[in-house]
């Protein structure tokens, strides 16, 4: 795929191979260099969320990144060819995770995030994959979520597990 193809549309698959720039913004497959990165702006990300219900740990909020880190399954965002976020979709039984979905503070509520959202979810309609994700309790995330079709599955104190159908599946209901 070459820059100003839009991404997913080539073989079925997202943003395989180089760089897809798009208004700015580009995404690309991540490597294990970028696990740091990545770990880093989790950290930033879910600290808010993660103090107010009183589970966040500096350590920990690290190196449970690092431990579930698929750099095969992961795709890194990047604004003018800077890190500005990253993305997973681990396929699993049945159905894909959407997982590891963070954007840099700064440029949250810029459209970067929908738009990468979108593509992920266009992908998974024409396969016809259910999504599921979690989301911290209280968090402004769960909105963008409900907003792209995701209901809540089940929940405790501290997550909300959403899943998402395959439109084609809504439809033919």
């Amino acid at each position: 795929m070459h820059a100003g193809q839009s991404p997913g549309r080539e073989g079925g698959g997202v943003w395989r191979g180089s760089l897809v720039i798009m208004g700015g913004w580009g995404i690309r497959l991540a490597s294990a260099a970028d696990v740091e990165a990545v770990a880093e702006l989790r950290a930033v990300v879910l600290r808010a969320d993660l103090e107010r219900l009183g589970r966040y740990d500096e350590q920990r909020v690290r190196q449970r990144l690092r431990d579930g880190f698929a750099p095969a399954h992961t795709w890194v965002i990047e604004v003018g060819g800077r890190f500005a976020g990253c993305v997973a979709l681990r396929p699993a039984e049945h159905c894909h995770w959407l997982e590891h979905f963070y954007l840099a503070p700064r440029l949250q509520g810029s459209g970067i995030g929908t738009a990468v959202l979108r593509e992920l979810l266009d992908r998974c309609d024409r396969e016809g994959t259910r999504i599921r994700l979690n989301v911290l309790q209280g968090s402004r995330a769960r909105r963008l979520y409900e907003r792209h079709g995701f209901t809540c599955e089940t929940e405790d104190p501290v997550d909300v597990f959403m899943v998402r159908e395959p439109a084609q599946a809504v439809r033919g209901s």
